[in-house]
């Protein structure tokens, strides 16, 4: 059977400063301005991007089959149609990333948000949509009931202070350390991975 997964990428923005207010969580930050050139799009590489990824009226539409190929003809990982956000890479500061989301039901297994890079690691964080959950890697819950509905995704990293927050619709949901220094980048999508 294939299943299809959706997901919207908006906005990322940045702050100069450590801290943030409370309130909406992206209180005190400034917006970057994005343009197409930023949006680098991952997807399976025997197929057109048209049958993976669609923009139309603002949304971007991004899916992929279990049966697809990865994103490069060498590689070993599994099927994937992502944007990572390019040009923005950073090492220190507090960074947000800022999305909306709608993930249909009868997805699961696929990472929707990632904070790509870390000491030692390929990622310091993935949210996982599992039958309509939210999880980090394959642990924590995040968020339950998330599937057929939009809802907001706000994940700031303070590398500073080596923290990462997820916000969904405006709330704090989880906190947890990052996995240390590197080159890192954001990236949003639908990305099958293994269930490891």
């Amino acid at each position: 059977m294939r299943s299809s997964h959706l997901i919207l990428c908006l906005i990322l923005v940045n702050i100069n400063e450590v801290g943030h207010v409370c309130g909406d969580p992206t209180d005190g930050f400034t917006v970057v301005p994005l343009t197409e050139w930023n949006f680098e799009i991952q997807k399976p590489y025997d197929k057109p991007l048209e049958e993976r990824y669609s923009f139309t009226d603002g949304i971007r539409r991004l899916w992929v089959y279990a049966d697809d190929k990865p994103h490069e003809p060498n590689s070993t990982t599994m099927p994937r149609t992502e944007i990572r956000i390019s040009g923005l890479d950073y090492s220190s500061g507090v960074w947000q990333f800022e999305g909306y989301g709608f993930v249909p039901n009868g997805t699961s297994g696929a990472i929707i948000v990632q904070i790509h890079g870390g000491m030692g690691h390929a990622t310091t964080l993935i949210l996982r949509m599992y039958e309509g959950d939210v999880r980090y890697y394959l642990r924590d819950l995040i968020a339950t009931n998330l599937y057929d509905k939009w809802f907001r995704v706000n994940v700031i990293h303070d590398r500073d202070q080596g923290i990462v927050e997820v916000y969904l619709d405006g709330t704090l949901k989880f906190t947890t350390q990052d996995r240390g220094p590197g080159d890192l980048y954001f990236k949003c999508g639908v990305y099958a991975a293994p269930r490891t």
